[in-house]
Protein backbone atom coordinates (compact mmCIF):
# COMPACT_ATOMS: atom_id res chain seq x y z
CA UNK A 1 0.00 0.00 0.00
CA UNK A 2 1.16 3.34 -1.17
CA UNK A 3 0.95 4.90 2.79
CA UNK A 4 3.49 2.26 3.94
CA UNK A 5 6.06 3.95 1.86
CA UNK A 6 5.38 7.47 2.85
CA UNK A 7 6.17 7.15 6.58
CA UNK A 8 9.79 8.35 5.57
CA UNK A 9 7.84 11.88 4.54
CA UNK A 10 5.99 12.84 7.54
CA UNK A 11 4.44 15.59 6.30
CA UNK A 12 3.40 14.03 2.92
CA UNK A 13 1.94 11.06 5.37
CA UNK A 14 -0.25 13.38 7.50
CA UNK A 15 -1.68 14.83 4.31
CA UNK A 16 -2.24 11.50 3.05
CA UNK A 17 -3.92 10.01 6.56
CA UNK A 18 -6.04 13.10 6.59
CA UNK A 19 -7.14 12.29 2.85
CA UNK A 20 -8.10 9.10 3.98
CA UNK A 21 -10.53 9.98 6.79
CA UNK A 22 -11.99 12.57 4.86
CA UNK A 23 -12.70 9.84 1.92
CA UNK A 24 -14.02 7.78 4.49
CA UNK A 25 -15.95 10.07 6.05
CA UNK A 26 -15.59 8.43 9.98
CA UNK A 27 -14.83 11.77 11.36
CA UNK A 28 -17.02 14.60 12.07
CA UNK A 29 -13.91 17.06 12.42
CA UNK A 30 -10.13 16.26 11.47
CA UNK A 31 -6.68 18.71 10.61
CA UNK A 32 -3.56 18.30 10.99
CA UNK A 33 -1.40 19.85 13.31
CA UNK A 34 2.72 20.68 14.43
CA UNK A 35 3.65 20.66 17.56
CA UNK A 36 6.66 21.89 19.37
CA UNK A 37 7.92 23.32 23.01
CA UNK A 38 6.17 26.30 22.29
CA UNK A 39 2.81 24.80 21.12
CA UNK A 40 0.63 23.59 18.59
CA UNK A 41 -0.30 25.59 14.92
CA UNK A 42 -2.71 24.13 12.82
CA UNK A 43 -1.75 23.06 8.97
CA UNK A 44 -4.68 22.06 7.22
CA UNK A 45 -8.47 21.19 8.31
CA UNK A 46 -11.45 19.35 7.15
CA UNK A 47 -14.92 19.62 8.31
CA UNK A 48 -13.34 21.91 11.11
CA UNK A 49 -12.45 25.84 11.30
CA UNK A 50 -8.82 26.67 12.34
CA UNK A 51 -10.73 27.87 15.98
CA UNK A 52 -12.15 24.37 16.66
CA UNK A 53 -9.34 22.56 15.25
CA UNK A 54 -6.93 24.49 17.61
CA UNK A 55 -9.27 24.27 20.46
CA UNK A 56 -9.02 20.01 19.91
CA UNK A 57 -5.51 20.08 19.11
CA UNK A 58 -4.82 21.67 22.97
CA UNK A 59 -7.14 18.77 24.79
CA UNK A 60 -5.73 16.02 22.69
CA UNK A 61 -7.41 12.56 23.28
CA UNK A 62 -4.50 9.33 22.66
CA UNK A 63 -7.96 7.63 20.92
CA UNK A 64 -8.76 10.81 18.35
CA UNK A 65 -4.81 11.95 17.51
CA UNK A 66 -2.53 9.71 14.94
CA UNK A 67 0.84 10.22 14.97
CA UNK A 68 2.61 10.84 11.46
CA UNK A 69 6.05 11.40 12.95
CA UNK A 70 8.55 14.47 13.13
CA UNK A 71 9.30 17.06 10.06
CA UNK A 72 11.61 20.27 10.66
CA UNK A 73 11.68 19.59 14.61
CA UNK A 74 8.11 19.66 14.82
CA UNK A 75 5.99 16.64 15.66
CA UNK A 76 2.78 16.24 12.99
CA UNK A 77 -0.41 14.82 14.17
CA UNK A 78 -3.84 14.29 12.32
CA UNK A 79 -6.57 14.90 15.50
CA UNK A 80 -9.90 14.15 14.72
CA UNK A 81 -13.47 13.73 16.14
CA UNK A 82 -14.19 10.22 15.09
CA UNK A 83 -18.15 10.10 14.31
CA UNK A 84 -20.23 7.12 16.79
CA UNK A 85 -21.50 5.32 14.73
CA UNK A 86 -19.77 1.93 14.77
CA UNK A 87 -18.51 1.67 11.63
CA UNK A 88 -16.85 5.01 11.19
CA UNK A 89 -15.35 4.27 14.81
CA UNK A 90 -13.94 1.42 13.15
CA UNK A 91 -12.48 2.64 9.75
CA UNK A 92 -11.26 5.70 12.25
CA UNK A 93 -9.37 2.93 14.09
CA UNK A 94 -7.81 1.15 10.98
CA UNK A 95 -6.45 3.82 9.26
CA UNK A 96 -4.80 4.85 12.63
CA UNK A 97 -3.28 1.50 13.00
CA UNK A 98 -1.98 1.60 9.53
CA UNK A 99 -0.13 4.93 9.67
CA UNK A 100 0.92 3.93 12.83
CA UNK A 101 2.32 0.84 10.80
CA UNK A 102 3.79 2.78 8.90
CA UNK A 103 5.24 5.16 10.96
CA UNK A 104 6.71 2.13 12.56
CA UNK A 105 8.67 0.32 9.64
CA UNK A 106 9.85 3.48 8.91
CA UNK A 107 11.81 3.46 12.02
CA UNK A 108 12.85 0.26 12.09
CA UNK A 109 14.41 0.74 8.14
CA UNK A 110 16.28 4.32 9.71
CA UNK A 111 17.26 2.16 12.44
CA UNK A 112 18.74 -0.65 10.68
CA UNK A 113 20.12 2.46 8.71
CA UNK A 114 21.95 3.67 10.65
CA UNK A 115 23.53 0.83 12.56
CA UNK A 116 24.94 -0.78 9.26
CA UNK A 117 26.32 2.25 8.67
CA UNK A 118 28.15 2.75 11.77
CA UNK A 119 29.05 -1.72 12.00
CA UNK A 120 27.87 -3.44 8.83
CA UNK A 121 28.48 -6.52 10.01
CA UNK A 122 26.17 -9.11 11.51
CA UNK A 123 26.41 -12.39 13.74
CA UNK A 124 28.28 -15.03 10.49
CA UNK A 125 25.63 -16.74 9.18
CA UNK A 126 26.13 -20.70 10.46
CA UNK A 127 27.50 -19.83 13.87
CA UNK A 128 24.50 -19.38 16.02
CA UNK A 129 27.09 -19.29 19.64
CA UNK A 130 28.97 -16.53 18.00
CA UNK A 131 27.60 -13.06 19.42
CA UNK A 132 29.95 -10.61 18.20
CA UNK A 133 29.03 -7.16 19.93
CA UNK A 134 32.21 -5.84 20.73
CA UNK A 135 34.04 -3.17 18.25
CA UNK A 136 37.14 -5.54 17.78
CA UNK A 137 34.64 -8.01 16.54
CA UNK A 138 32.75 -5.99 14.16
CA UNK A 139 36.25 -4.95 13.05
CA UNK A 140 37.50 -8.46 12.55
CA UNK A 141 34.18 -9.72 11.23
CA UNK A 142 34.61 -6.46 8.53
CA UNK A 143 37.83 -7.24 7.27
CA UNK A 144 36.50 -11.22 7.29
CA UNK A 145 33.66 -10.64 4.93
CA UNK A 146 36.14 -7.85 3.03
CA UNK A 147 38.29 -11.02 2.24
CA UNK A 148 35.98 -14.06 2.01
CA UNK A 149 35.16 -14.15 -1.56
CA UNK A 150 38.48 -13.93 -2.80
CA UNK A 151 40.34 -17.05 -2.57
CA UNK A 152 43.17 -16.07 -0.36
CA UNK A 153 44.44 -18.19 2.30
CA UNK A 154 43.71 -17.39 6.16
CA UNK A 155 45.51 -17.61 8.86
CA UNK A 156 43.14 -17.28 12.16
CA UNK A 157 45.44 -16.98 15.62
CA UNK A 158 44.53 -16.41 19.33
CA UNK A 159 44.32 -18.32 22.87
CA UNK A 160 42.57 -21.40 22.73
CA UNK A 161 38.71 -20.97 22.62
CA UNK A 162 38.42 -17.57 21.27
CA UNK A 163 36.13 -18.80 18.12
CA UNK A 164 38.27 -19.21 15.69
CA UNK A 165 35.97 -21.81 13.72
CA UNK A 166 33.58 -19.20 14.08
CA UNK A 167 35.11 -17.16 12.13
CA UNK A 168 36.01 -19.39 9.87
CA UNK A 169 32.63 -20.57 9.08
CA UNK A 170 31.73 -16.77 8.79
CA UNK A 171 34.39 -16.44 6.16
CA UNK A 172 32.83 -19.48 4.41
CA UNK A 173 29.68 -18.96 4.73
CA UNK A 174 30.21 -14.85 2.99
CA UNK A 175 32.07 -16.56 0.35
CA UNK A 176 30.90 -17.44 -3.14
CA UNK A 177 31.51 -21.40 -1.81
CA UNK A 178 28.49 -21.19 1.03
CA UNK A 179 26.82 -23.38 -0.91
CA UNK A 180 29.54 -25.85 -0.95
CA UNK A 181 31.25 -27.66 2.22
CA UNK A 182 33.16 -26.35 5.17
CA UNK A 183 35.47 -29.41 5.81
CA UNK A 184 37.04 -29.25 9.33
CA UNK A 185 40.24 -31.56 9.72
CA UNK A 186 42.53 -31.16 13.44
CA UNK A 187 45.61 -31.73 12.68
CA UNK A 188 46.55 -33.04 16.01
CA UNK A 189 43.34 -35.64 15.79
CA UNK A 190 45.66 -38.31 13.56
CA UNK A 191 48.51 -40.45 13.84
CA UNK A 192 51.65 -38.53 12.79
CA UNK A 193 52.73 -41.08 10.42
CA UNK A 194 49.28 -41.20 8.70
CA UNK A 195 48.86 -37.58 8.60
CA UNK A 196 50.07 -37.67 4.89
CA UNK A 197 47.45 -40.37 3.61
CA UNK A 198 44.43 -38.18 5.74
CA UNK A 199 44.88 -35.36 4.41
CA UNK A 200 45.60 -35.98 0.64
CA UNK A 201 44.61 -39.64 0.37
CA UNK A 202 45.92 -42.73 -0.67
CA UNK A 203 44.93 -45.17 -3.02
CA UNK A 204 44.04 -49.24 -2.67
CA UNK A 205 47.26 -51.24 -1.84
CA UNK A 206 49.24 -48.28 -1.30
CA UNK A 207 50.86 -49.65 1.66
CA UNK A 208 50.62 -52.31 4.04
CA UNK A 209 46.62 -52.16 5.41
CA UNK A 210 45.61 -49.92 2.62
CA UNK A 211 42.39 -52.30 1.85
CA UNK A 212 40.68 -49.80 0.03
CA UNK A 213 41.01 -46.57 -1.48
CA UNK A 214 40.63 -43.47 0.74
CA UNK A 215 39.83 -40.10 -0.81
CA UNK A 216 41.36 -37.63 1.89
CA UNK A 217 40.10 -34.54 3.44
CA UNK A 218 41.10 -32.24 0.33
CA UNK A 219 39.20 -33.92 -2.13
CA UNK A 220 36.68 -34.20 0.37
CA UNK A 221 36.17 -30.55 0.50
CA UNK A 222 36.28 -29.97 -3.61
CA UNK A 223 34.88 -26.53 -4.29
CA UNK A 224 34.36 -25.85 -0.71
CA UNK A 225 36.52 -24.77 2.08
CA UNK A 226 39.04 -26.91 4.39
CA UNK A 227 39.72 -25.24 7.71
CA UNK A 228 43.09 -27.11 9.23
CA UNK A 229 42.61 -26.70 12.91
CA UNK A 230 45.85 -26.59 15.06
CA UNK A 231 47.73 -25.76 12.08
CA UNK A 232 51.51 -25.33 13.69
CA UNK A 233 51.11 -29.62 14.85
CA UNK A 234 51.44 -31.01 11.50
CA UNK A 235 54.60 -33.02 10.58
CA UNK A 236 57.49 -31.52 9.37
CA UNK A 237 57.64 -34.56 7.39
CA UNK A 238 54.28 -33.32 5.11
CA UNK A 239 54.67 -29.77 5.44
CA UNK A 240 56.38 -29.82 2.10
CA UNK A 241 53.60 -31.43 0.30
CA UNK A 242 51.09 -29.51 1.84
CA UNK A 243 53.30 -26.13 1.03
CA UNK A 244 52.81 -27.57 -2.28
CA UNK A 245 49.02 -27.60 -2.04
CA UNK A 246 49.05 -24.56 -1.16
CA UNK A 247 51.02 -22.82 -3.80
CA UNK A 248 50.08 -25.20 -6.72
CA UNK A 249 46.67 -26.48 -5.90
CA UNK A 250 47.76 -30.06 -6.80
CA UNK A 251 48.19 -33.29 -4.57
CA UNK A 252 49.58 -36.54 -5.27
CA UNK A 253 47.82 -39.06 -3.16
CA UNK A 254 49.67 -42.19 -1.99
CA UNK A 255 49.77 -44.45 -4.72
CA UNK A 256 48.76 -42.54 -7.63
CA UNK A 257 50.74 -41.80 -10.48
CA UNK A 258 49.82 -38.19 -11.32
CA UNK A 259 49.01 -35.36 -9.33
CA UNK A 260 45.22 -34.35 -9.16
CA UNK A 261 44.05 -30.53 -9.11
CA UNK A 262 41.64 -29.72 -6.55
CA UNK A 263 39.83 -26.51 -6.01
CA UNK A 264 39.98 -25.84 -2.70
CA UNK A 265 39.94 -22.62 -0.17
CA UNK A 266 42.09 -23.10 2.69
CA UNK A 267 41.80 -21.19 6.50
CA UNK A 268 44.25 -22.21 8.89
CA UNK A 269 44.29 -22.14 12.77
CA UNK A 270 46.69 -22.22 15.70
CA UNK A 271 46.92 -20.68 19.21
CA UNK A 272 50.91 -21.04 18.84
CA UNK A 273 53.16 -18.58 18.08
CA UNK A 274 54.06 -20.00 14.35
CA UNK A 275 57.02 -17.19 14.06
CA UNK A 276 58.65 -18.77 17.43
CA UNK A 277 58.49 -22.21 15.86
CA UNK A 278 60.13 -21.03 12.42
CA UNK A 279 62.92 -19.52 14.51
CA UNK A 280 63.00 -22.98 16.37
CA UNK A 281 63.46 -24.74 13.00
CA UNK A 282 59.99 -26.47 13.76
CA UNK A 283 57.85 -25.19 11.19
CA UNK A 284 58.59 -24.08 7.59
CA UNK A 285 59.68 -20.54 6.79
CA UNK A 286 57.87 -20.49 3.38
CA UNK A 287 54.93 -22.61 4.98
CA UNK A 288 54.42 -20.13 6.90
CA UNK A 289 54.82 -17.22 5.02
CA UNK A 290 52.42 -19.05 2.21
CA UNK A 291 49.43 -19.33 5.36
CA UNK A 292 50.01 -15.91 6.27
CA UNK A 293 48.43 -14.12 3.53
CA UNK A 294 45.62 -12.54 5.90
CA UNK A 295 46.21 -12.89 9.29
CA UNK A 296 43.14 -12.35 11.60
CA UNK A 297 43.70 -12.16 15.65
CA UNK A 298 41.11 -13.21 17.91
CA UNK A 299 41.45 -11.44 21.32
CA UNK A 300 40.41 -13.54 24.73
CA UNK A 301 37.49 -13.19 26.01
CA UNK A 302 39.39 -10.83 28.80
CA UNK A 303 39.79 -8.09 25.87
CA UNK A 304 35.97 -8.19 24.81
CA UNK A 305 34.11 -8.42 27.70
CA UNK A 306 30.95 -6.70 26.50
CA UNK A 307 30.48 -9.35 24.63
CA UNK A 308 29.91 -12.28 28.06
CA UNK A 309 26.50 -10.67 28.92
CA UNK A 310 25.38 -11.65 25.09
CA UNK A 311 26.97 -15.15 25.23
CA UNK A 312 26.11 -16.01 28.99
CA UNK A 313 21.96 -15.18 27.91
CA UNK A 314 22.82 -17.03 25.10
CA UNK A 315 24.22 -20.50 26.48
CA UNK A 316 21.70 -20.11 29.26
CA UNK A 317 19.08 -20.06 27.60
CA UNK A 318 20.53 -22.86 24.92
CA UNK A 319 21.22 -25.00 28.01
CA UNK A 320 18.15 -24.64 30.16
CA UNK A 321 16.72 -26.13 26.80
CA UNK A 322 18.67 -28.78 26.45
CA UNK A 323 18.10 -30.25 29.91
CA UNK A 324 14.42 -29.26 30.11
CA UNK A 325 14.76 -26.85 33.04
CA UNK A 326 12.26 -23.73 31.43
CA UNK A 327 12.67 -20.22 31.86
CA UNK A 328 15.75 -19.53 33.93
CA UNK A 329 17.03 -16.17 34.81
CA UNK A 330 20.58 -14.41 35.90
CA UNK A 331 20.89 -12.18 39.05
CA UNK A 332 22.93 -9.37 38.55
CA UNK A 333 25.54 -10.73 41.08
CA UNK A 334 25.94 -13.58 39.36
CA UNK A 335 26.10 -11.39 35.96
CA UNK A 336 28.70 -9.27 37.73
CA UNK A 337 31.03 -12.17 38.81
CA UNK A 338 30.91 -13.45 35.30
CA UNK A 339 31.67 -9.92 33.25
CA UNK A 340 34.82 -9.79 35.49
CA UNK A 341 36.12 -12.72 35.63
CA UNK A 342 39.25 -13.31 33.15
CA UNK A 343 38.10 -16.22 31.30
CA UNK A 344 41.81 -17.93 30.70
CA UNK A 345 39.58 -20.40 28.40
CA UNK A 346 37.43 -18.22 26.55
CA UNK A 347 34.28 -18.72 25.61
CA UNK A 348 34.35 -22.56 26.07
CA UNK A 349 35.05 -21.93 29.43
CA UNK A 350 32.57 -19.72 29.87
CA UNK A 351 29.93 -22.00 28.01
CA UNK A 352 30.96 -25.19 30.43
CA UNK A 353 30.57 -22.35 33.35
CA UNK A 354 27.06 -21.58 32.31
CA UNK A 355 26.35 -25.62 31.16
CA UNK A 356 27.53 -26.72 35.31
CA UNK A 357 25.53 -23.81 36.11
CA UNK A 358 22.26 -24.87 34.73
CA UNK A 359 22.45 -28.52 35.31
CA UNK A 360 22.62 -27.62 39.05
CA UNK A 361 19.49 -25.24 39.08
CA UNK A 362 15.82 -26.27 39.87
CA UNK A 363 13.43 -25.08 36.87
CA UNK A 364 12.66 -22.19 36.60
CA UNK A 365 14.94 -20.76 38.90
CA UNK A 366 17.09 -17.32 39.15
CA UNK A 367 21.29 -18.34 38.47
CA UNK A 368 23.03 -16.55 41.48
CA UNK A 369 25.98 -16.43 42.38
CA UNK A 370 25.88 -19.71 44.90
CA UNK A 371 25.54 -21.07 41.13
CA UNK A 372 28.86 -20.44 40.28
CA UNK A 373 31.72 -22.77 40.58
CA UNK A 374 34.21 -22.15 43.77
CA UNK A 375 36.92 -20.64 41.28
CA UNK A 376 34.93 -17.82 40.28
CA UNK A 377 33.43 -17.71 43.82
CA UNK A 378 37.05 -17.33 44.85
CA UNK A 379 37.85 -14.17 42.64
CA UNK A 380 37.73 -10.49 44.56
CA UNK A 381 35.30 -8.57 45.39
CA UNK A 382 37.40 -5.98 43.28
CA UNK A 383 39.42 -6.59 39.94
CA UNK A 384 42.46 -5.09 38.70
CA UNK A 385 41.29 -3.07 35.17
CA UNK A 386 45.04 -2.98 34.30
CA UNK A 387 48.17 -5.37 35.06
CA UNK A 388 50.40 -1.85 35.23
CA UNK A 389 51.31 -0.98 38.46
CA UNK A 390 51.17 2.71 38.14
CA UNK A 391 47.71 2.75 36.25
CA UNK A 392 45.62 0.21 38.71
CA UNK A 393 42.11 0.66 38.51
CA UNK A 394 39.88 -1.37 40.79
CA UNK A 395 36.53 -1.64 40.48
CA UNK A 396 33.81 -2.38 43.40
CA UNK A 397 31.08 -5.23 42.35
CA UNK A 398 28.09 -3.21 44.47
CA UNK A 399 27.05 -1.46 41.70
CA UNK A 400 25.21 -1.87 38.56
CA UNK A 401 26.94 -3.55 35.90
CA UNK A 402 26.72 -0.91 33.16
CA UNK A 403 28.14 1.74 35.60
CA UNK A 404 31.48 -0.82 36.13
CA UNK A 405 31.73 -1.29 32.25
CA UNK A 406 31.40 2.61 31.48
CA UNK A 407 34.02 3.50 34.33
CA UNK A 408 36.39 0.72 33.07
CA UNK A 409 35.90 1.39 29.69
CA UNK A 410 36.08 5.77 29.62
CA UNK A 411 39.39 5.28 31.93
CA UNK A 412 40.90 3.19 29.49
CA UNK A 413 40.36 5.32 26.93
CA UNK A 414 41.42 8.38 29.07
CA UNK A 415 44.56 6.24 29.65
CA UNK A 416 45.27 5.75 26.30
CA UNK A 417 45.05 9.60 25.11
CA UNK A 418 47.20 10.41 27.85
CA UNK A 419 49.86 8.32 26.82
CA UNK A 420 49.71 8.58 22.94
CA UNK A 421 49.52 12.58 23.61
CA UNK A 422 45.98 12.68 21.98
CA UNK A 423 47.02 10.58 18.81
CA UNK A 424 43.63 8.66 17.85
CA UNK A 425 45.24 6.07 15.85
CA UNK A 426 47.91 5.28 18.19
CA UNK A 427 44.90 5.04 21.16
CA UNK A 428 42.57 2.83 18.90
CA UNK A 429 45.51 0.59 18.44
CA UNK A 430 46.60 0.00 22.07
CA UNK A 431 42.85 -0.35 23.04
CA UNK A 432 42.17 -2.82 20.68
CA UNK A 433 39.24 -0.70 18.73
CA UNK A 434 38.72 1.01 15.30
CA UNK A 435 39.13 4.55 14.97
CA UNK A 436 35.58 4.43 14.86
CA UNK A 437 35.26 2.89 18.11
CA UNK A 438 37.34 5.33 19.81
CA UNK A 439 35.66 8.94 17.85
CA UNK A 440 31.81 7.11 19.05
CA UNK A 441 33.31 6.37 22.87
CA UNK A 442 34.78 10.23 23.18
CA UNK A 443 31.86 11.82 21.95
CA UNK A 444 30.02 9.98 24.30
CA UNK A 445 31.29 10.99 27.12
CA UNK A 446 32.56 14.79 25.92
CA UNK A 447 36.17 14.15 25.94
CA UNK A 448 38.31 16.56 23.98
CA UNK A 449 41.76 15.17 22.36
CA UNK A 450 44.51 16.31 24.28
CA UNK A 451 46.74 18.71 22.68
Amino acid sequence: MAILELAEHPHVLAREALALVEGAECAEGAAIVARTDAGARVLETRGWDERSALLAARRPREADTIDCGFHRDERLQVIAAPRHDIDARCTWIAIRKLVATAVALDRYRRDEKQRAALWPTDSPEGSPEAIWVSEISTELLRVARRIAPTPLTVLLTGESGTGKEMMARAIHFASDRASKRLLGFNCTAVPRDMFESQLFGHRKGAFTGADNAFLGVVRAAEGGTLFLDEIADVPLDAQPKLLRFLETHEIHPLGEPHPIKVDVRVIAATNVDLERLVAQKRFREDLFYRLNVVRLRLPPLRERREEVPALVEHYVRKFADQQRKGHLTLSDEALEYLVLYPWPGNIRQLANEVNRMVAMAEPDATLTAAHLSAEIQATRKTVAASAAPSSELRISLDQPLPAAVELLERTMVEAALLRTKGRVEEAAKILGISRKGLFLKRRRWGLQQAS
